[in-house]
């Protein structure tokens, strides 16, 4: 489902397989897992970094359509998407509250809930030689989740991008990603990809930065986000604290 790695300062989640990495319920909980396990070794450390990344074709192609849609009935298959929808709210809750840079290193396709995963980092990398980015919900006919929308709306500055993402379904390849604005650096394949991403997370971890502090100010520049999946911040004189929903 997913690994985790070491590499000085940074923590790599690979989610692993040559598969399309699509968001049930076992990768969904493996993920949150391993983001449990990084909060808590990170702990240990001043200055960390997280990079995401996927191995094969695919970063993620979404949630488990071919499961849910094998309910057997419409009423019953939207039951099941509404469960993984749910299922992945806490997720973006963790990144936003995640205690150090975050990057993904988006070395293959990422759609729908695959590109909500990797949009959620603090910064993104793209390969340019394969790959593109989409929201498919209007080609298949899905409205988009709040805090779907409100996630695009953080992160898509551009109102002319955010529409080509959402009202036109655009499959947008790297160069045209970094151009709207949608990542932050193209690298040739995926290998450079990934050394870009964990260059940039040695980079952000070597300035040890306090990880509470940190995730207090994305929380604070990302607050309708924040609040869409059920962060809020509880602060006294001496500290924040960051209190996520229990989902």
């Amino acid at each position: 489902m997913c690994s985790l790695d070491k590499r000085g300062r940074v923590f790599v989640l690979t989610l692993t397989g040559d598969g399309e990495h699509r968001l049930g319920h076992d990768l969904i909980a493996a993920i949150r897992s391993t983001l449990a396990r990084v909060r808590v070794e990170s702990a240990a450390i001043r200055g960390a970094a997280l990079v995401t990344a996927a191995e094969g074709r695919f970063f993620s192609n979404g949630f488990d359509l071919a499961w849910a849609n094998s309910a057997g009935s419409p009423s019953a298959a939207r039951e099941r998407l509404g469960s993984l929808v749910a299922l992945f709210r806490p997720i973006v809750a963790d990144m936003m509250s995640l205690p150090m840079p975050t990057i993904a290193a988006v070395t293959g396709h990422a759609a729908a809930a695959g590109f909500m995963l990797a949009i959620c980092h603090d910064y993104v990398a793209m390969r340019g030689d394969r790959g593109f980015l989409y929201m498919s919900e209007l080609d298949i006919g899905l409205p988009f989740p709040p805090y779907f929308m409100a996630l695009m709306r953080a992160k898509i500055g551009d109102p002319r991008a955010l529409r080509d993402v959402v009202l036109r379904a655009a499959k947008i390849p790297a160069t045209e990603a970094k151009e709207k604005g949608l990542v932050d650096w193209v690298h040739g394949n995926a290998a450079e990809t990934m050394e870009a991403a964990v260059r940039m997370g040695e980079e952000l971890a070597a300035r040890k930065w306090n990880g509470s502090v940190y995730a207090s100010i994305r929380m604070g520049t990302f607050q309708k986000l924040c609040s869409a999946v059920g962060l809020t911040e509880e602060g006294d004189e001496e500290k924040m604290k960051i209190v996520a929903p229990k989902l």
